[in-house]
């Protein structure tokens, strides 16, 4: 007999944008359940996951024995008929913990009709059929960018600023989502001499021209820092701050990226829950030979969250259990988990 509970280790993995040696949240906790497990000072330590995908898998604590081998073997009594019959019986979520040191990769990972279309295609780089809705949730000050801001937000640069007047289609009169589009892949398409001279321009540019902006004010400010971690030349910068929302959160604040939601982590530590899944389409904000094709990243653009408050996730009392607070998302759009705090 297999108990219903029981306590498992996590796998930690090493991406450079992770936190370093004992700074790193996800190494402190890895370490706690894994004895064997060394924290080496001069390592990356990014994520520890605590699924059953095949990449960075979870051990039962006690035996040692993958997470998936037991759920294939207890299927009915873990994971249940409707995990079985809809959700190709296999644990349905993903949950990690991040310790963010510098940006992630500008990315969105694609819904579930375009992620079946590319595993099929090239499985190697796209190793499941599954979209990937997230839910993060800060354990520490958490900074990010996530989300379009709104066109009344985004078009008054590309007005007031001369230099960016190249990047918008001829004869725009009224900012769409189409024309949203349009200049980000313009943007992404710039080569390496035009975007390090508007990264110049920008920093040169009046500080006046910001601030009579609702929420450019930042720009000037994560600029430099951006480059630090990136260089003068990626243009994961240029979508980042002039087009999306950047937001800082406290502990216990919560965030929903959907399927093909824009997104950047910043920096901070995290709690995140996901659909089972690691396809990811990126364009910024990692070498170039790293990012995906301007052209499938353009057209997967979906542009539902176009404020904060699209992205940001209120808690509400609990409608199963008296006195829980949970953060929530309807089920219709998430499908396979929600966030208790």
């Amino acid at each position: 007999m297999t108990d219903r509970i029981f306590q498992l280790t996590g796998t930690c993995n090493n991406y450079p944008w992770g936190k370093k040696g004992q700074q790193s949240l996800a190494a402190q906790l890895c370490k706690k359940t894994d004895k064997n497990f060394q924290i080496k000072d001069d390592e990356f330590y990014s994520e520890m996951w605590f699924g059953d995908y095949p990449d960075f898998p979870a051990r039962v604590l006690k035996t040692g024995e993958p997470l998936k081998n037991v759920l294939d073997k207890n299927k009915e009594k873990l994971l249940g008929k409707k995990v079985i019959e809809q959700l190709d019986c296999q644990l349905p979520f993903l949950p990690k913990i991040l310790s963010i040191a510098k940006a992630l990769p500008l990315q969105i990972h694609p819904n579930k009709d375009l992620a079946a279309k590319l595993h099929a295609k090239d499985p190697d780089n796209f190793t499941d059929p599954n979209h990937k809705p997230e839910i993060a949730v800060a354990l520490s000050k958490f900074e990010v960018f996530a989300g379009w801001k709104p066109l009344p937000e985004i078009s008054p640069l590309f007005t007031n600023l001369t230099f960016l007047h190249p990047f918008v289609p001829p004869n725009t009169t009224t900012w769409t989502d189409a024309t949203l589009r349009s200049v980000t892949r313009a943007l992404l398409e710039a080569d390496d001499n035009t975007i390090k001279s508007l990264h110049s321009q920008l920093l040169s540019a009046p500080p006046h021209l910001f601030h009579e902006i609702p929420n450019a004010g930042p720009i000037q400010a994560l600029l430099p820092r951006l480059q630090d971690q990136y260089g003068p030349v990626d243009p994961g910068s240029l979508v980042a701050l002039l087009c999306m929302n950047f937001m800082t959160l406290s502990p216990g604040d919560a965030l929903y990226i959907p399927a093909d939601g824009i997104h950047a982590y910043l920096s901070g530590d995290i709690v995140e829950c996901m659909a089972r899944s690691n396809n990811v389409l990126n364009a910024g904000f990692c070498p170039r030979a790293e990012r995906n094709s301007i052209d499938l990243f353009a057209e997967t653009l979906t542009f539902k969250a176009h404020s904060k408050g699209d992205m940001v996730l209120e808690s509400e009392m609990s409608r199963r259990t008296p006195g829980m607070r949970v953060k929530w998302v309807a089920e219709k759009e998430l499908e396979v988990f929600m966030a208790v705090v």
